[in-house]
């Protein structure tokens, strides 16, 4: 099983999607196209994709050409019935690339806040996994429009579109379920001036948010990462078993 994952700025981290994909064996292919590396050209080398969040908008082309390629990539893997997975960042690039919109400040977010399941979402196999609702971190103030022919798996009361599918395996969570209590912890040392910004209270009363969320959200987040990584369909076996035909017939 081998997984493309993008990162599209620095300290972004697979976090609990990265327990998951080491407990399956996965083989892990980072690109960090903000720093200029090349992103593949098409889909067959990996069995699925992950891209993750970002301080830039999913339309910010004029700051991050990559970005509309990115988009298309996505689409690509989408219709070639492999396993995407779009967080934050990821999931407004998803919907870009299957024609939803993208709606830039409307809706801010930050910290742990709590995420429901529509009725879609209750029979969806990675959504359930986690229950009927769940706490997970958001931090964002971009969201989207459902593109055409997705499935609306969750919702909160400030942002309707919380999550959705395309197909068999395409999803997008606009909440970071990847960000365990690890991940989290290293954001408030790494991004300590922003996160001021956003709620000067935050830090301070960390050890109260932790003690009534953290357990709960890591253990929805880690549930919702294996389900997800459970869709991965590898291609490994067909190899193995054309590389052993090769060397019989040799």
């Amino acid at each position: 099983m081998r997984v493309l994952v993008v990162e599209n700025m620095a300290h972004s981290d697979l976090g609990q999607v990265g327990v998951a994909l080491a407990e399956a064996g996965a083989e892990i292919d980072l690109r960090q196209p903000f720093t200029g590396e090349a992103l593949p050209g098409d889909v067959h080398g990996h069995d699925a994709l992950v891209v993750l969040g970002g301080e830039q908008s999913a339309i910010d082309d004029h700051i991050h050409p990559y970005l509309p390629e990115l988009a298309r990539l996505m689409r690509a893997f989408t219709e070639a019935d492999k396993s995407v997975l779009g967080i934050c960042l990821g999931s407004q690039l998803l919907a870009r690339a299957h024609g939803g919109d993208n709606l830039l400040g409307r809706t801010r977010e930050f910290g742990w806040h709590g995420v429901e399941l529509t009725s879609e979402g209750k029979r969806d196999p990675v959504l359930s996994a986690a229950g009927t609702a769940f706490t997970s971190f958001e931090w964002h103030s971009d969201s989207f429009t459902l593109p055409e022919g997705s499935i609306h798996l969750a919702v909160n009361p400030a942002v309707a579109n919380q999550a959705f599918r395309i197909g068999r395996a395409a999803y997008g969570m606009q909440f970071h379920f990847e960000a365990g209590t690890r991940v989290v912890e290293d954001w408030n040392r790494i991004f300590e001036d922003q996160i001021m910004s956003l709620d000067p209270h935050w830090l301070g009363r960390y050890p109260e948010h932790a003690a009534r969320h953290a357990e709960q959200a890591d253990a929805a987040g880690l549930a919702l990462a294996r389900a997800w990584v459970g869709t991965i369909r590898s291609s490994e076996p067909a190899e193995n078993n054309a590389r052993e035909m090769a060397g019989a017939t040799a």
